[in-house]
């Protein structure tokens, strides 16, 4: 122990400094969640609420939630928001009327924060006979079991006697059509005779600053890395956050929409950074939203963007252990969990599967750096076209299942980020291998099992 007094008092420093980071980040979220109860309380209003409920997996039902409950309050009808997340039976019985927003995420699956509500509620018979419910499922067309969890819920509804207030209504990838003639149905409700369409986001103008391959002469696709700078001022958003960007005609073709990338920076790095992928037709043609963005666009040109809130993916609390486990471009959402533990004390252990070591092994001078300097407690990579090694990163889990459950039992958090197809199945049947299909509902449950997959 050293006998400096400055020592001792640069030490003292830090650590009051530290847990005055911790007291806001509890306090924000703290504040957050106070104010969206009290904004669904006052959309309430005094008389009878209809119940506006969402099951989001990246913050785009919950987003056409709050829309549907500002539509229902500008024709004089309450409307009380919840998530599927705090959803039961008894709920639902008592509501009168009930408005659904409902993701499928992959194959049909529900999003994560709906699990115990598969488990608990639609596990078991129930008689909702006084219900009269509405239902928009979101999903997309490139799936088999399109808008899946839609029709689950839809279906168990029924079975329950709920009664439908008109027929259910998909939506593919956001298409406006299929939003309006939901907005006409919330106008039905709300005796609106006419109100102004639901207009896309506002986009803001972001300039492209910089734009970097970082995978030449992979045997995979090319991954670039890109950083946006804003031309006014930047908005605040949290690591686990989106970016939607909207992607413009070309040829004569009509806009593709917009797409949404995994924010790979904080707010004080002062720009918004990804990493992504070009994507191929069959005949070789850049994708429409890959290849402009990695291809066409030129530096310094300002392209439309916005940042959207996905509370679905953001970080658990300071003190709380981290496992992060991914594959590809998706290390961008876990490389900006990973900035936000530099001021919140550490403990993070990444997990992290790619094609070569000597091509791929993305953003590895910062993850040397806070691996030595104890930001990240512990580095596990796999690298399956490597000679000798030829695992995937499920089969990282597999060998540290051990070492997992020693985390978990210690309160860990554990992040998905990556490709929906392949790697998240593998990890997670991993998971369930290494900690037991019930521990991992259990996880997802309680939101300490977060995955943000595409």
């Amino acid at each position: 122990m050293t006998p400096d007094p400055a020592r001792w008092l640069w030490a003292a420093g830090a650590i009051l400094l530290w847990l005055a980071l911790i007291a806001v980040i509890f306090w924000r979220e703290r504040r957050a969640k106070a104010a969206a109860r009290a904004r669904s309380k006052a959309m309430a209003g005094d008389g009878e609420a209809v119940l506006v409920a969402f099951a989001s997996q990246t913050g785009f039902g919950e987003e056409l939630a709050w829309m549907t409950a500002k539509a229902l309050g500008q024709g004089g009808v309450g409307a009380r928001v919840l998530s599927f997340a705090d959803l039961d039976v008894q709920t639902l019985k008592v509501a009168g009327r009930a408005l659904l927003i409902v993701s499928t995420t992959g194959e049909g699956d529900p999003p994560d924060a709906a699990a115990g509500f598969v488990r608990k509620a639609m596990a078991v018979d129930a008689d909702l006979s006084d219900l009269r419910f509405g239902l928009l499922a979101l999903g997309d067309r490139s799936y088999d079991r399109f808008c899946g969890f839609g029709h689950a819920v839809d279906g168990w509804l029924r079975r329950s006697g709920a009664e439908p207030l008109f027929d259910l209504v998909e939506v593919d990838a956001g298409a406006a059509g299929a939003i309006r003639h939901w907005q006409h149905q919330l106008n039905q409700i709300a005796g609106v005779v006419s109100a102004p369409d639901w207009t896309p986001p506002a986009y803001e103008p972001w300039r492209l600053a910089s734009r970097t391959l970082v995978n030449p002469g992979s045997p995979g696709a090319e991954a670039y890395h890109l950083a946006f700078e804003p031309t006014g001022p930047a908005p605040e958003w949290s690591a686990g956050d989106i970016a939607e960007i909207g992607v413009p005609a070309r040829d004569g073709a009509p806009a593709p929409g917009a797409r949404e990338y995994s924010i790979a920076s904080l707010p004080q790095d002062g720009r918004l950074e990804f990493l992504i992928r070009l994507m191929r037709s069959p005949d070789g043609q850049p994708g429409l939203a890959s290849g402009w963005l990695t291809q066409t666009l030129a530096l310094g040109e300002e392209i439309g963007m916005r940042v959207r809130i996905n509370r679905g993916f953001h970080g658990p609390a300071a003190e709380t252990p981290l496992i992060l486990i991914g594959n590809g471009t998706g290390i961008a959402g876990l490389r900006a969990h990973l900035k936000a533990r530099l001021s919140a004390g550490g403990g993070a252990w990444l997990l992290f599967g790619e094609r070569t070591r000597a091509h791929d092994a993305f953003f590895d001078d910062e993850l040397q750096a806070w691996l030595a300097s104890g930001v990240l407690t512990r580095l596990d990579r796999a690298f399956s076209r490597d000679a000798g090694d030829g695992r995937y990163v499920q089969d990282l889990i597999v060998a540290a299942a051990h070492d997992i459950r020693a985390w978990v039992d210690r309160g860990a958090a554990l992040y998905v980020c990556g490709s929906l197809e392949g790697m998240s199945q593998g990890v997670h049947a991993a998971l369930q291998d290494a900690l037991g299909e019930h521990r991992v509902l259990e996880l997802l449950e309680t939101g300490r099992y977060r995955r943000d997959v595409y």
